[in-house]
């Protein structure tokens, strides 16, 4: 997909407020991150937001037990998270929370439409409740076996094994996550979102964005069940938003949580001169794209753009997914030292090694991923800083030296061509979210320059005076290529691009800029770019 002067909307899956952030989670958010700076390099005008998901029972009950207000521990995880995403250096314009006032009022505008449009109805259901505890069980809190496949200890909605959906009800042997005892049935009205009335609209619609064949394959799964309405309300106690007209009924988190989207694009609104509206408005010619990961497929490709239909909002034009992360072969685990959170990985280790790193790994599909330690350590030492880099340390000193930071006036044309027809198959890679295949690309190219200095040896040609002017051509074709290069990684890695910026006395670089040639122009003196990592480097992180 090719995207000509749009104006892109580009938001992340919202964290959970209800703890830290760790590695696993960074994938999506550095995914898209690479996605939203390529695009701006392009001359698009992006737009890319994100907020705390700051509501629902887990909050309220880990509130209770730390002896705060849920508001204030979902603000204290916000507080963190964006922080973790800042060091990241993830390019959000914007950073809101669901529990605001801009969500409280998108939630109830929407839910008006909803009703107007006749999409709700309600129904007397009954719910797994605790009688130890008081209080009705969300899906979560409920695990038992699964009714489909048999699987033990899944939750109430979904079995992670073999990823039916269900009533909590429906599980065989049910428990409560809270008490541990059986729970007993209760019953309740519930207000109910009519996804069965959206599920043509869905089918037609999946056909017209942009989503990897095998998320199309996995909602065929539920197309061919049958969708099922949707429970949108939950009863007190419950952290969220109550109902217009009720005193112990609240909106379910799956309800505020993604119109969080728009209330972060709101909240920006009125702080910036961007025009609400133009991306909120059914029929709006703004490029909408959601970066999930697989576990909220269901909630993103069926219930929300229902919701969206009927309540005559713009839908997205794109939902890209990814999968998860593994650490050494294994899921993420606290006992085995791999359960890495961003906040100790940052402590120990430049944020753009961890960048580069799931850019090499990361495709369009959906697969899950693993970064080995070892393999980790190996490739940054020897892609970035013995390729890239070392292209900038190698040629620089000479120019330094021997040339007062002057770079020839003659380059290479033709060895340059070489790079710019490179640059071109790696931004349709960029493009595709084939960023694996790009950095494969690059190194390549990284190749080349290393090969043509170690063919030039100009640390050889610098002892006869004869050849002085070549050696300045020589060293100004390589940091030329180390300049391209950098233009290329610079969705991946934006700050070191930044000071490679500095050390070539060049301003903001964009895509547009690749096919540029740098000559009689004066750099600044080479100061180490990055640092290799070292064993006890990643020892520190397992420790920690």
């Amino acid at each position: 997909m090719t995207l000509e002067n749009k104006k892109i909307f580009v938001t992340n899956a919202l964290p959970y407020a209800n703890g830290p952030i760790h590695i696993g989670h960074m994938v999506g958010y550095i995914q898209a991150d690479i996605w939203s700076r390529f695009q701006r390099m392009q001359g698009h005008d992006v737009v890319f937001i994100c907020a705390s998901d700051a509501h629902g029972t887990p909050i309220m009950l880990s509130a209770e037990d730390l002896g705060v207000e849920p508001v204030e521990l979902a603000a204290e995880y916000t507080r963190q998270h964006e922080n973790d995403f800042n060091d990241f250096h993830v390019s959000f314009d914007n950073y809101h929370t669901t529990h605001s006032e801009e969500n409280e009022e998108l939630v109830g505008e929407i839910y008006q439409r909803l009703k107007e449009n006749d999409c709700i109805r309600t129904e007397v259901i009954e719910q797994a409740y605790d009688d130890q505890e008081n209080m009705f069980l969300p899906d979560r809190y409920v695990r038992g076996t699964c009714p489909k496949c048999n699987a033990p200890d899944q939750y109430g909605d979904n079995c992670e094994k073999c990823g039916a959906t269900y009533k909590p009800t429906d599980l065989i042997d049910p428990i409560s996550a809270i008490s541990g005892k059986a729970p007993s049935l209760k019953e309740s009205e519930h207000y109910f979102m009519k996804l069965t009335k959206f599920e043509n609209m869905l089918e037609d619609w999946i056909e017209t964005i942009d989503i990897h064949s095998s998320v199309k394959s996995k909602l065929k799964e539920w197309f061919d069940v049958g969708l099922r309405d949707w429970d949108i309300s939950r009863d007190a106690p419950y952290f969220g938003f109550l109902i217009p007209g009720e005193e112990d009924k609240y909106f379910y988190v799956w309800l505020d949580a993604p119109i969080g989207y728009f209330a972060s694009l709101k909240n920006l609104s009125e702080k910036s001169d961007l025009q609400f509206e133009e991306y909120f408005k059914d029929g709006s010619d703004t490029h909408m794209v959601h970066f999930i990961g697989k576990d909220i497929i269901y909630f993103h490709a069926l219930f929300w753009p229902a919701v969206l239909e009927g309540a005559g909002v713009k839908k997205p034009d794109a939902i890209y997914v990814n999968g998860f992360l593994t650490v050494n072969g294994e899921k993420m685990s606290k006992s085995r030292g791999t359960f890495i959170k961003a906040r100790t990985y940052l402590d120990h280790l430049d944020p753009e090694y961890l960048r580069y790193y799931f850019a090499y790994k990361s495709s369009a599909g959906v697969d899950d991923f693993d970064l080995d330690t070892e393999d980790f350590q190996n490739r940054i030492n020897a892609d970035l800083i013995g390729k890239w880099i070392n292209i900038a340390s190698r040629s620089s000193k000479f120019i330094r030296e021997h040339f007062e930071n002057t770079l020839s006036a003659d380059v290479d044309k033709d060895l340059m061509e070489t790079f710019d027809s490179g640059a071109n198959e790696i931004k349709a890679h960029y493009e595709k979210r084939e960023f694996g295949q790009s950095m494969r690309k690059i190194m390549l190219l990284a190749d080349n320059a290393n090969q043509y200095l170690d063919q030039e040896k100009p640390w050889i040609m610098i002892k006869n005076e004869e050849k002085k002017d070549e050696v300045q051509k020589v060293c100004t074709n390589a940091l030329n290529m180390f300049l391209k290069l950098t233009i290329m990684l610079k969705p991946v890695m934006p700050d070191v691009a930044s000071n490679v910026e500095s050390f070539m006395n060049l301003s903001d670089l964009n895509w547009s800029n690749i096919h540029d040639v740098i000559n009689d122009h004066k750099i600044n003196n080479y100061e180490n770019l990055m640092y290799r990592i070292r064993e006890e480097d990643i020892e520190r992180i397992i420790k920690k």
